[in-house]
């Protein structure tokens, strides 16, 4: 009796584990290889030959030159194996004295006003991995980094601007700009090491 029943649920979840474990994402990441390569291979953003980030997940950029990205909680910053927010809330003590302060503290040195800070600049994304920053906290940032790279700020105002995309489709989200083609668009039009040292 046992073995009536024994019998077929484990040829049913072998059949399963056979499709869904191997033949339907094989198919799907044939396609995707075929239809999308790039996403399909992670988005990888090369400089001379060698990979410098992916165009769909943030990385750290702390120096004055570069345009910061929002912070993040994943690991110890834009660590897509610890992918997560900080699960802190807006009444949470330890998240305005710590994470928001800090932030504040450096969105006033760009030359932000209290009030009127954008919430990108100082707050992380759910996931912690976002590679994009709205348009108002990169232009708190120009100034910064036309100081930075002793370039005038209204160039590198048109490079912020030609880096800002719209809402996907016309209508979805808002319109951003990806911080590591912003910085790498910034180093290749005004390259530090000739300017300053």
């Amino acid at each position: 009796m046992i073995a009536k029943q024994l019998r077929p649920a484990i040829t049913v979840t072998f059949v399963l584990l056979v499709i869904t474990g191997f033949i339907y994402p094989g198919i799907v990441t044939a396609f995707a290889r075929v239809l999308f390569p790039s996403q399909a291979n992670g988005s990888i953003v090369t400089v001379d030959g060698h990979a410098v980030g992916s165009s769909l997940i943030g990385q750290q950029f702390a120096q004055p030159w570069y345009f910061h990205p929002r912070p993040s909680a994943a690991g110890d910053g834009y660590d897509a194996t610890a992918s997560s927010g900080t699960n802190k809330g807006p009444t949470d003590r330890k998240l305005a004295d710590t994470l928001i302060a800090a932030a504040i503290a450096s969105a006033e040195k760009d030359g932000a006003v209290k009030g009127s800070i954008p919430g990108d600049m100082v707050t992380a994304s759910a996931s912690g991995l976002d590679p994009h920053i709205s348009p108002a906290n990169a232009e708190l940032q120009i100034a910064r980094v036309a100081a930075a790279r002793a370039v005038d700020p209204e160039k590198i105002r048109a490079l912020v601007a030609s880096h800002t995309e719209g809402r996907q489709f016309g209508f979805l989200g808002e319109p951003r700009v990806n911080v590591l083609e912003l910085n790498l668009s910034v180093d290749k039009a005004f390259p530090r090491s000739s300017r300053i040292k």
